[in-house]
């Protein structure tokens, strides 16, 4: 009987979405042998790392795609914030942040999910060093103190196709929230759900976006509208579930009418809907960062309220920081390694999630003396130039330093 065919590698990314994909570009080139699993085809409509989902690009993730080469494929279609307005529901006042107030072109960039993939997997299709397995599934994964056993299997119309034995020396799990390989390292999850559903649509309004992000905080959850780079706009609004799935039965007339009802008329009259999707929200994040030849990165390590769309930005400071270690190292899973990738992306790690949770908890109240204080918060933030600044740096992370990605210089 033939043998299975085998391949010995330095570091097995599984996981082709926004973060693993960039972790694998900003390998590319360090010497190290890299495999990046994905089990959905790039093209495919039902994968679900690239669809019409957006993500709030801050500064220092443009950074990052600048220095992987990414950004140039982006850029047309980024919609800048230059603006952000924050209110309430039932509250008069608010607070604004002005990016030209704080001497930036932009607060941050809007970009649909599927353009960052095509540009991520377009850069990665011009690396040949990097070996892609796509669409493939992870059917097993073994974790040994001196190396990774995973067990690969090509998505093939073709029966009884090989399973590829792959022995990697480092397993990275950007596999999402039900990490296959976080369970495979035995690192328990935390999760808390908020009871709440992302109702996720873009729309065109009579007044074309002209890079004003809004952020309205209704009884129900967070109102979201961001502006797209071709003049539309994205909304995220947040819902408890019944309510949710009573919005989304509604006729494209009816739905216009409630949102409008609901977010009001900053943008003018909403004139057309596209297609609607929802997404159940919760807090997930892992108890530890690493395991034995394993390490989580993205929503494998922590899955965030899209509140104050910081997710993707923390995930892909998590990226940066590891090709950072492993680059250069000469056994990229070794214990010394990822104990110092945890510790230098604890405080990073822990301030976006206290702020996100404690936003929506903050928000959520209803007892008298919150809502005063969110009132009287945000009056204070609207005449304070020092929380805005703080405020406007928020992409670059809680923790003390930056990776080098971020600041333009190669990962070794």
């Amino acid at each position: 009987m033939k043998e299975p065919p085998s391949s010995a590698i330095d570091v097995a990314i599984v996981g082709g979405g926004l973060v693993g994909a960039s972790l694998a570009l900003a390998l590319g080139g360090t010497g190290k042998r890299v495999m990046l699993i994905e089990a959905v085809a790039m093209d495919a409509t039902s994968q679900p790392s690239f669809d019409d989902r957006t993500s709030a690009l801050g500064n220092g993730t443009r950074g990052i795609f600048e220095s992987l080469g990414v950004w140039p494929h982006l850029a047309a279609h980024a919609g800048p914030v230059r603006e952000i307005r924050v209110s309430e529901a039932g509250r008069g006042g608010g607070a604004r942040l002005s990016a030209a107030e704080q001497g930036l072109d932009a607060l941050g960039y809007v970009v649909s999910n599927r353009h960052i993939g095509a540009a991520l997997w377009k850069q990665i299709a011009a690396r040949p060093e990097l070996e892609v397995r796509c669409p493939a599934r992870v059917r097993s994964v073994r974790l040994e103190s001196e190396h990774a056993d995973i067990e690969v299997e090509r998505q093939s119309p073709q029966p009884n196709a090989p399973i590829e034995h792959v022995r990697a020396r480092l397993v990275v799990a950007a596999d999402g929230a039900h990490s296959q390989v976080r369970a495979a390292a035995g690192i328990e999850a935390q999760v808390q759900d908020y009871h709440q559903v992302a109702l996720v649509v873009h729309l065109s309004a009579d007044r074309h976006s002209t890079g004003i992000a809004y952020e309205r905080f209704t009884p129900s959850g967070p109102l979201a509208v961001l502006p797209l780079a071709d003049g539309r706009y994205t909304v995220v609004w947040t819902l408890e579930p019944q309510r949710a799935s009573q919005v989304l039965a509604l006729d494209d007339e009816a739905f216009i009418a409630e949102l409008q009802r609901s977010f009001g008329w900053r943008i003018g009259r909403i004139q057309k809907v596209g297609q609607r999707a929802s997404y159940p929200l919760k807090l997930s994040r892992a108890e530890s960062l690493t395991g034995r030849r394993a390490v989580l990165v993205g929503n494998a390590a922590q899955a965030l309220h899209p509140v104050a769309g910081q997710g993707f930005n923390l995930g892909l400071r998590d990226a940066a920081l590891l090709a950072e270690l492993v680059g250069p190292a000469p056994d990229p899973g070794a214990p010394s390694l990822l104990e110092e990738f945890a510790l230098r992306r604890a405080a990073d790690r822990r301030g976006m999630i206290g702020f996100t949770d404690g936003l929506i908890r903050l928000f959520a109240s209803e007892r008298p003396f919150a809502a005063a204080a969110r009132s009287l918060g945000l009056q204070l933030f609207d005449l304070s130039p020092g929380a805005k600044r703080s405020l406007s740096r928020l992409s670059w992370g809680f923790g003390a330093e930056t990776p080098r990605l971020m600041r333009g210089l190669p990962v070794t």
